[in-house]
């Protein structure tokens, strides 16, 4: 009988792993014969892992499975609030060592079956005696399930020691469970043909510990006085996260400075292009340039449903400056006391010279980055103050833009959105992250 998995069998033992890691959140987890990484690679995704590490005998193998687990270019252009630290030692799983005790959960997935049977039960006694982990995984070939594979003969890898049945698998995590404080339960993945389930079993058999009780005290005591650490590490990266300060702060810059950008180069659009005296520019959380005209009876509300309008309305003169005023529905009396501005100082946006004034109310108000990385009004003009690459007017309450000629020559009906903002953003928040 010839027998496949769709998806295949490796495949299959890494989503249970998955799916376990998404139902209890650990925030410490360690695979144990991580060999090429392949496992780690997908964890590695799993926001609520703050430390996750793999432990290989091969060292030649963890060096060349690591180049995977490096940070992406999207995580320094989005890093995100969770941390990540990733850690490979080359070791034997038979010795105790400290840096991997008390870890969320330990994953050993096809492993032990590759010990020789007298360094199983250290095996045991590493895992669940010293490391203590809140869960165990740990999986191994079903022996029962080998006759329905046409032509093998003996076990299924070369380097194989052993291979259990059902009965001996259950026989040796039961064992394991009664002397360190475990219960277990039994699984396995790769079904076996319809029917024959209860006669074969399934091809991976699995075993998922939980920790009932920790081990004794003094044992314990005795473990921490000869506290060894004979792993080699061989790579440790930290994933840019916005929990360090300094990372925060250059994003939030280079979001602003976005931002700000983008306010300017809209409203150079209106002033430049030839429109309709009617028609009024906006733009809303979407971001997409629209086209609102005012009704009879001078309706202000034309940004369309849910918008968040950003645009400017009345083009006057005030004081030898040309003013813009625009409108914000989001924006909240709390927010006008944070910046420090009256009602009027925030409907307001000037051109002087060769700048662009744009409140800080209206970035809080219109862009929802800016408001996740900052957190509050206040928080966000203390980073601002602090920024060498942000001018902001002597009260705090705006940023000033440069109005540069170039970015000015905006055609009215030849002016399209060509992407170019979008490369030079990606471009600006990947430089700023690395820095």
């Amino acid at each position: 009988m010839i027998v496949s998995f769709s998806p295949p069998l490796f495949k299959q033992r890494y989503q249970f792993v998955v799916e376990f890691v998404q139902r209890i959140k650990p925030k410490k987890v360690v695979d144990l014969g991580c060999n090429d990484c392949a496992l780690l690679k997908k964890l590695k995704f799993h926001h609520e892992i703050e430390l996750l590490v793999g432990v290989d005998i091969n060292g030649a193998v963890l060096k060349d499975g690591m180049y995977g687990l490096a940070p992406l270019p999207f995580n320094y252009l989005q890093p995100s609030f969770s941390s990540l630290n990733i850690q490979l030692y080359q070791g034997s799983v038979t010795q105790k060592d400290a840096r991997l005790r008390g870890f969320d959960l330990v994953t050993s997935i096809e492993l032990i079956e590759h010990l020789q049977p007298a360094d199983v039960s250290r095996f045991g006694e590493v895992v669940f005696g010293y490391m203590t982990p809140v869960s165990v995984i740990v999986s191994t070939p079903n022996s029962e399930f080998n006759p329905l594979f046409r032509g093998l003969k003996g076990f299924r890898h070369s380097d194989h020691k052993f291979e259990w049945t059902r009965a001996e698998f259950r026989c040796w995590a039961l064992k394991v469970c009664g002397e360190y404080g475990y219960e277990v339960q039994f699984t396995g993945v790769g079904q076996p043909p319809p029917g024959m389930l209860e006669t074969f079993g399934f091809c991976s058999q699995i075993a998922v510990f939980k920790r009932i009780r920790r081990n004794d005290a003094r044992a314990q005591l005795r473990d921490d006085v000869g506290d060894l650490f004979p792993y080699t590490l061989l790579y440790n990266v930290d994933y840019p996260s916005l929990n360090d300060a300094n990372l925060l702060e250059k994003v939030l810059v280079a979001e602003v400075l976005c931002q700000t950008k983008r306010l300017r180069w809209g409203w150079t659009g209106e002033m430049a292009g030839e429109r309709d005296e009617g028609l009024t520019f906006c733009q809303t959380d979407g971001e997409k340039e629209t086209e609102v005209k005012e009704s009879q009876t001078g309706d202000e509300d034309g940004c369309g449903e849910g918008g968040h309008a950003v645009g400017w309305r009345d083009r006057g003169r005030c004081g030898g400056q040309e003013k813009m005023e625009s409108w914000s529905e989001t924006r909240a009396p709390e927010d006008e006391e944070e910046f420090g501005m009256n009602g009027e100082g925030l409907k307001e946006s000037y051109r002087q010279d060769r700048c662009v004034r744009v409140p800080l109310a209206r970035l809080w108000s219109c862009c929802p980055r800016i408001r996740a990385l900052s957190g509050s009004p206040s928080h966000l003009r203390r980073l601002l103050l602090n920024s060498r690459l942000i001018r902001l007017t002597e009260d705090g309450a705006a940023v000033l833009v440069d109005d540069e000629e170039q970015d000015e020559e905006v055609g009215g009906d030849d002016w399209e959105d060509t992407g170019v903002e979008e490369e030079n953003r990606a471009t600006d928040l990947s430089a700023m992250a690395k820095k």
